[in-house]
């Protein structure tokens, strides 16, 4: 037995031989394959439109409108506005409505009731990020 496991290994001082490359592995590419491809131009970046009264410098992204409805106006020149919406759960499918409460800057007089738009803004106080913009529907 001692006698086959000498035979079967190789020399200690040698490496076995190595598989010959295939001719495609090793052959040069041709000039047409080397060369890198050309380079694309960037699109031209269309200026985003100002608002009325601002900079030519200053750049502004879009601001988040919502719909919804007035829930309290006890607060001076706040108001509090639901906004309801309607997503799908996304493991059963069930259409379930989601409930989000902002308090919104108001100088429009909104009255408990009433649909609003309200516009995202710079911070104002605390909590309050929005203010109405318009009154869609007046309450009766």
């Amino acid at each position: 037995m001692a006698d086959e496991k000498a035979k079967t290994k190789a020399p200690a001082g040698k490496k076995a031989a190595a598989k010959p490359r295939s001719a495609a592995k090793t052959a040069p590419k041709a000039a047409s394959e080397a060369a890198p491809a050309p380079k694309r131009e960037p699109k031209p970046r269309k200026s985003p439109k100002r608002e009325p009264g601002q900079a030519p410098g200053v750049v502004r992204g879009t601001r988040k409108m919502r719909e919804g409805i007035v829930v309290s106006n006890k607060m001076e020149k706040t108001v509090v506005v639901t906004i309801e919406r309607r997503i799908q759960h996304p493991l059963y499918g069930k259409v379930v409505v989601r409930t989000e409460r902002f308090k919104a800057h108001d100088i429009l007089g909104c009255d408990v009731g009433d649909r609003v738009q309200i516009l995202e803004t710079r911070p104002l106080s605390k909590e309050k990020r929005w203010r109405v913009s318009r009154i869609i529907e007046k309450v009766k």
